[in-house]
This record gives C-alpha cells, structure tokens and sequence, in this order.
C-alpha cells in the first residue's frame, strides 16, 4: 500500500479529491491504514533440494517495519514431504517504523518423506504485504548419490544424441551416395527439428514468451535451457547437412513421395496459420509454440516407419547407418533410465507414468532402434549386391539374369557386411 501522510494539491484540484476518495474507500472496506511496503518479504532462496530426515535452514526476509505485529503463516502443499519449523513467524511492530530497516527471520526445513512439494505464505492481518511472489519449491529424494548419477545420464544422453548424426553423414560421405537412406525420414526430420528449434528459442530467447510462460505457470521454471536450445539447432543443422549430401552424391532418382509431402504440406499449413493467428493478436505466441512442439511430437512418432519400410522393400539396411541407430538407442535407454531413477528418488511415480507423451515417445523410439537392430544384423544380415550405374541389384536379381564372369569383371560391386 502507499503511504498517506502527504498531500498534493494541483491546479486543477482533482488529485486530492481522488485520493480522498481512496481514503474513504479503503476506511469502508477495514483495510489497514498503517505504514507499510507491498513486495517487502521475500526467501533467500526458490529451490530447495534435501535428503529424508536432513535440516536445511533458510532465511524469510523483511525490508521496511510495521506499527502493527505481523503473523506470517506457511502453507505446505503436501505436509508430509517437508516440515517448517516454526510453522509461524511473528514480526513485531514498531511505534516509529523505519521503511529501509532490513530483518531476517531462521526458518528449519526437515525433509520427512520424498516428493516435491510448492510451500506458499500467507499474513495475518492481511492488506500489508503482497505475497503472491513468494513461494518456495521443495524438493526432497532418497539419496544424492542417486541425483548425481542421474545428472550425469543427463549429459550422456544429451550427447549420444547429438553425435548421433554424424555416422550417416560419414557414410554418405565415403560411399559418396545417399542410396538406401529415405528421403521422406530426412524431410521429416529436418521439419521436426525446425519446430523444436522455434520452440526452444522463443521460450529461452523472449523475454515477452517467458513473460506468457510465468502468468500462466508463476511457480514454474523455465522448462527450456540452453542445452536444449543447442541440441535442437545442431540437430537441424546436422539434418541439413545430410539434406545436401543428397544432391551432391548418387542417389538412383530417389525423392521425396507423395505421401511424405501431403505430411509436410499439412504441417507447414498449421505453422503458417497459427504464426498468422499470433501475428493478428488471435492467439499467443506461447500457443503458437505448443503448436510447433505438438508437430514435433507427431513427426517422432512416424519419421522412422519410412526408413523401416524401405528397408524391407530393399531386403537390406545399406546405406543406412546403423551407427545413427545405436546412438539413438544408447541416448532413449538412458533417457528412460534417468526417468526411473528420478521417480524412485523423489517417490514421484505418478509423474512418470502420468507425462505419458514423453515416456511413450521415448519408448516408441526405442522399439523402432531394436527394429532396425534386427533388420541389420538378423533379418537382412546376408543381403548382397551389385551396383550398376543408376541401379541396385541384390543377389537372386543377379542370379536370375545369369550376367557373364566379364560382367562380373567390368561391374563395381560389393558385399553389403554390417556398416
């Protein structure tokens, strides 16, 4: 609230009646008169991560005195999780209030049982502080040994699935041809990891994004971080970079299907449109991010049944790296590992199978990298073939068209062996 205990009279005279009329509001309505500070209390800390059965001491904060006692009460989202000790904090009031006097209060914080709980504060009597922005997010786990571990699978997975795409562009690059990798995989990829970009940037990069973000979610975190932001671009990038290999290097008259592009025209329809919808003021561009990750999310559930398809079209895996799948998988096991390991850490099951869309997409991508396993090494692991100019032949093909020792002998071919 705003002191009143100054007067200001203009020419027109219309202020002071204004704030008379404030005054005798304020008196109808019992709010208190005395001198105080919104936004003056606060923690000295948001994050609070213990163990079960440890003490954590953190400080509430008081900038400016009242003339009347405060009572500040916690409210503990789930009181089985995290204990405060005192549960109430008393803050005398003063006969001469000084606004700059600064006062710290010990609060003890005993972790009970593992689980995240959000701790919110109220005051009695209500009217002198404004504490809509102090909370607290507490955070109590079976065991610190557990969090580094699962930290460190955080930073493994993070760059198995970044150098996951260089084995296929090395391929490419050796081979100098990109036959036996689907076109429509790489254009939904590239796709995908646009969308994943834009969603990343914007909500790590705007200020206005991050501003939609917190009204929406105040107690929340930022959800991106500039690991993500890096691994998204340097995906996209990398997807490029195999785009180009496409038009540099042989590629039997491979494109794009039909299909594949009425995917991609559908998805780039949904951007154009929300972006359109954002730039009238229609919607948010916070929406219009949502929109860009549910695209992702849809492209990680198909990209791969292309590749798969053509690989038991082709009866064979070459030219598709199995190294890319092996990578995938190493970063999706780890990735579900760390997810199993946080939830019995923090006893926080519920999370883990409740965010089905992150578990499912982990899991479904899972499947497809044994998929591929087994096309490699089990189904086609004895595929043969013989490269003509333009063309791809396996070995019955070659047996059945009976070619002569010397067709043999002016022919480039090859065993397709485990890449």
């Amino acid at each position: 609230m705003a002191r009143f205990n100054t007067v200001f009279v203009g020419a027109e005279g219309r202020s002071s009646h204004r704030l008379s009329y404030c005054l005798i509001a304020m008196i109808l309505l019992g709010l208190p008169l005395a001198q105080c500070q919104l936004e003056k209390l606060y923690v000295d800390e948001t994050d609070m991560h213990l163990l079960v059965d440890e003490t954590h001491l953190f400080k509430l904060i008081q900038i400016g005195e009242y003339n009347t006692t405060l009572q500040v009460a916690s409210q503990i989202q789930h009181a089985d999780i995290v204990q405060f000790v005192p549960p109430v904090v008393d803050m005398p009031g003063f006969d001469k209030p000084d606004p700059t006097m600064k006062h710290t209060y010990d609060i003890c914080a005993y972790g009970k049982s593992p689980g995240h709980s959000e701790v919110t504060f109220n005051v009695t009597p209500a009217g002198f502080v404004n504490l809509d922005t102090v909370f607290l997010r507490v955070t109590v786990m079976h065991s610190n040994a557990i969090y580094v571990i699962s930290y460190i699978m955080g930073w493994i997975y993070f760059v198995a699935w970044s150098v996951s795409f260089y084995p296929q562009i090395y391929i490419n690059f050796k081979r100098k041809s990109v036959v036996g990798l689907n076109f429509d995989f790489l254009a939904l990829n590239v796709m995908g990891f646009t969308m994943y970009s834009l969603f990343n940037c914007g909500l790590y990069f705007s200020k206005e994004i991050q501003k939609e973000y917190f009204n929406r979610h105040p107690r929340s975190l930022n959800p991106v971080q500039l690991n993500d932001v890096f691994f998204s671009l340097h995906a996209a990038f990398a997807t490029l970079i195999t785009i180009t290999q496409c038009f540099l290097y042989e590629r039997d008259g491979q494109r794009v299907s039909m299909i594949g592009r009425g995917i991609l025209t559908t998805f780039v329809s949904v951007v154009i449109i929300t972006a359109s919808l954002g730039a009238a003021n229609k919607i948010a561009w916070l929406d219009f991010l949502y929109y860009c990750s549910y695209i992702k999310l849809c492209i990680t559930l198909i990209k791969y049944v292309p590749q798969a398809y053509m690989n038991y079209k082709r009866k064979s895996t070459e030219g598709w790296s199995i190294g890319n799948i092996f990578l995938d998988f190493v970063g999706g096991f780890l990735s579900i590992l760390q997810m199993t390991l946080n939830a019995y850490n923090y006893n926080d099951w519920i999370s883990f199978f409740g965010d089905a869309t992150k578990f499912g997409l982990g899991l479904f991508s899972l499947i497809f990298d044994i998929f591929f396993i087994l096309q490699h090494y089990v189904f086609y692991r004895d595929a043969r073939y013989i490269l003509l100019p333009g063309t791809m032949y396996n070995s019955d093909e070659l047996q059945d068209e009976a070619y002569t020792e010397q067709d043999l002998d002016t022919t480039e071919y090859y065993q397709g062996s485990p890449t």
